[in-house]
């Protein structure tokens, strides 16, 4: 690789104007890229997070979770097709709330759940909660940017209810909201499609094989069953907001690629008269090829480098409410697609020094 060292050490503006032109796309689509992750988290961390492979909604739901309404026939009837344990109920209510001795409004989503089962969340301060407790939840952390603590009281709008803050979940949200649990001993309280003599919720997560499910579906009248990720198509804004950040993410991959091809393209057809010569000298077009593939890979290695180091430089100084998330494996992926789409775009480079004549080439460069 001699030979495209020493023409990037050559022609140092050139490459240098090129790589920075690199290192300017490579950044748009990292920073896009957790963009779109962090927003899909801040909609729907909560049911992503969630240990459960299906969800039985109403049927009339549109696949919506917090359309749907079912009854507690409904529990039993599900778990009696399933292990007990491998169905748990769940209730979502949408609301605000106000901190004790405040006015100011916060938006919400409470999530009641069986403190005991799969659903219940992962605990990172304070204490996690019983079945039996009463006027106690667990919120998102994110909550602490409100002023909220460990011990504080907050008061649900439309109920009226106050409630203890006992401890504090991590990565809880739901369109957009942060989570609060709450057992279904408070529930009935707050969601107004409940009383003290039924009890109904909004869906129930399965924790079954496919064939169970589809048995479930079959048998039980009134219902549908959804998997994971139908249930997170059907949370208001998600598929939206992801098609339009994966849109522009293809896109920006599409015009990363016509850019380099034009780059390396240009710069090849300008040392068509140099690539004759080193022909005519003996270089094959194997050599002179494996060269230009070397300059390709180097140039877009080195601006990857730079373009991850500036995502993560510009992550650290974003507000703590930004909805970013920059996972390793996004970089790994993003990266990996980045890299074969500079190799495919100097494919036409490539194809160009193949059918270079070398006598042609001398002869034109005479003229």
């Amino acid at each position: 690789m001699f030979l495209a060292l020493r023409e990037l050490k050559y022609a140092k503006l050139r490459y240098f104007l090129i790589g920075l032109i690199m290192v300017l796309i490579a950044w748009l689509v990292l920073f896009v890229s957790g963009l779109a992750k962090g927003l899909s988290a801040d909609n729907a961390s909560s049911i992503q997070k969630m240990d459960t492979d299906y969800f039985v909604i109403q049927k009339e739901a549109d696949h919506r979770l917090v359309r749907s309404i079912l009854s507690e026939d409904k529990l039993k009837d599900i778990r009696h097709l399933t292990n007990n344990e491998s169905a748990s109920p769940l209730g979502v209510y949408m609301t605000t709330f106000t901190q004790k001795e405040s006015s100011k409004k916060i938006d919400t989503t409470f999530f009641a759940i069986d403190m005991k089962g799969f659903l219940a969340p992962d605990v990172v301060e304070g204490r996690m909660m019983n079945n039996k407790a009463t006027n106690e939840i667990i919120v998102d952390r994110s909550l602490k940017e409100e002023g909220l603590k460990l011990g504080d009281y907050i008061k649900e709008q439309s109920s009226g209810k106050m409630f203890e803050i006992v401890g504090f979940s991590k990565g809880e949200s739901f369109s957009h909201t942060p989570v609060i649990h709450i057992n279904f001993k408070e529930w009935g309280d707050i969601n107004r499609y409940s009383s003290n003599k039924e009890l109904s919720f909004n869906a129930i997560a399965l924790k079954i094989s496919q064939d169970v499910a589809e048995q479930i579906d079959k048998d039980v009248t009134g219902v549908d069953v959804i998997d994971k990720s139908q249930a997170l198509k059907g949370i208001p804004g998600y598929s939206e907001e992801q098609g339009s950040l994966i849109m522009m993410i293809v896109f920006l991959f599409i015009i990363a690629a016509f850019v380099l091809a034009v780059f390396f393209y240009v710069m090849t057809i300008q040392k068509i008269n140099q690539f004759g010569v080193l022909k005519a000298m003996g270089a094959t077009t194997g050599y002179l090829a494996r060269n230009i593939f070397f300059q390709v890979v180097l140039l877009t290695c080195i601006s990857l480098v730079i373009s991850i180091s500036l995502t993560y430089g510009v992550a650290a100084i974003l507000p703590p409410g930004m909805p970013f998330d920059l996972t390793p494996q996004l970089v790994l992926g993003s990266s990996s697609l980045f890299l074969a789409v500079s190799v495919i775009g100097s494919f036409i480079s490539l194809y160009k020094v193949t059918k270079i004549d070398a006598i042609e080439a001398i002869g034109s460069a005479g003229q």
